[in-house]
């Protein structure tokens, strides 16, 4: 059974690790320039050979609408009978059944959109061989739907350059990582009788290498976590979107050591980054019966437990994911939790932070904040203590991204 278990986990892993470098290629050929017939040729592989697909066609609109990719379709696909329908769809579709007959043959329809409007429809077959997996097949045609985004956008955008807006271009790339990014946030934390859960996070730059999660598991249970990716940039805000899918699929079984976690996590990061990025993770498991808490500190800023009266560091764990192949030790630290303690979580952009003469902000500015503001509500304290940073910078330039992730156990 644990077998099985770690060889779908592998599995899932391997899945993450596949689409990040499929992304990767596709923005590779399109930052260097190919030809648009390289990328139909990636955009096909990735499509047919890496996820399965046998059968598909791609449309977009270029002044009017025309094929751009056409796999196992026998004949001339007819745009305009399809288009009789396909503006209907607002989001990704299975189809059951159409009165299209056109739109009959495919399993599901993949609509791209930019700015409200329609700039490219996906439709697929090969829905039926994965019955038993739809909830993961359903991710993978999210993960489609995106890079047909970046496919099509980045066509438009070179026209754009030919017409000498490169600048506007770079913009819309950025401002498309930046959402995709965001969108791998939680968007719901909880307020309630057993915590107070909230986060405050500033990007520098369109594109961020902070993280954090909040992720329930079953039995009262609850995952926290936070990273920080070495660099800046495009490549380390993937590098730190492909960890947090990876952290998200390990949850999704929810019996295992935090150990096993870590290790796991740090394989990932050494595929993904091939030795030239390293993340700094904190994690944590609370079980709110037993008020217990377990916790990796994986070489980040150490996270501080307070009740009001004294505080303590959370320094259990190993150093930096990625940074060897084989963690030399892991740490797991244990605590029991008394009413309303606090746990602040934060990134290094806070104890980091220079002021005008270049003194940094330093731990032990935050752990004072923490106490003065610790009966607020966490969203309260959040937002003070980065009204406190903002006087302390004083409004200079910052070049690193600032994260705050706060829990109350009540």
């Amino acid at each position: 059974m644990i077998e099985k278990v770690v060889q779908d986990l592998e599995y899932r892993l391997q899945l993450q690790e596949l689409k990040l470098q499929s992304l990767l290629e596709i923005t590779n050929n399109l930052h260097h320039n190919f030809s648009l017939e390289k990328v139909t040729n990636t955009l096909r592989y990735v499509l047919k050979d890496q996820l399965g697909f046998s059968k598909f066609v791609v449309i977009y609109f270029d002044e009017i609408w025309d094929v751009f990719l056409k796999v196992g379709y026998k004949g001339r696909f007819d745009i305009d009978t399809a288009m009789e329908t396909l503006h209907r769809f607002k989001e990704i579709t299975i189809i059951e059944s159409s009165p299209n007959e056109l739109l009959d043959e495919f399993d599901v329809v993949v609509p791209v959109y930019h700015e409200k409007e329609p700039i490219a429809y996906l439709l697929l077959t090969g829905l039926e061989r994965e019955k038993l997996h739809l909830k993961e097949t359903l991710t993978n045609i999210s993960f489609i739907q995106t890079i047909v985004n970046v496919v099509v956008m980045a066509i438009q955008n070179r026209k754009m350059m030919k017409m000498e807006i490169a600048q506007e271009t770079i913009k819309k790339e950025l401002e498309l990582a930046s959402l995709l990014q965001k969108m791998l946030f939680p968007s719901d934390l909880p307020s309630n009788v057993r915590m107070d859960v909230s986060a405050k996070y500033i990007q520098r730059h369109k594109v961020g290498g902070d993280y954090y999660d909040f992720i329930p598991l079953e039995e009262d249970n609850y995952a926290l976590c936070i990273a920080d990716v070495s660099g800046k940039g495009i490549s380390a805000a993937m590098l730190m979107s492909n960890f947090q899918a990876s952290v998200r699929t390990l949850f999704s079984y929810q019996r295992f050591e935090l150990d096993f976690l870590v290790k796991e996590l740090n394989k990932t990061v050494i595929r993904s980054s091939k030795g030239e990025k390293f993340i700094t993770f904190f994690v944590a498991l609370y079980n709110a019966k037993t008020r217990e808490l377990s916790y990796v500190n994986a070489g980040h800023n150490y996270p501080i437990l307070t009740n009001g009266r004294k505080y303590e560091l959370l320094t259990e764990g190993t150093i930096g994911l990625g940074m060897l192949d084989d963690l030399p030790f892991i740490n797991v630290g244990r605590k029991v939790l008394p009413n309303n303690t606090t746990l602040v979580l934060y990134t290094d952009g806070v104890v980091e932070l220079p002021d005008k003469d270049g003194e940094h902000f330093e731990i032990d500015r935050l752990v004072r904040l923490v106490h003065n503001y610790y009966p607020l509500k966490m969203e309260d304290m959040n937002n003070l203590i980065f009204s406190k940073l903002e006087e302390w910078h004083e409004g200079i330039d910052l070049s690193d991204d600032t994260a705050i992730f706060s829990c109350r156990f009540f």
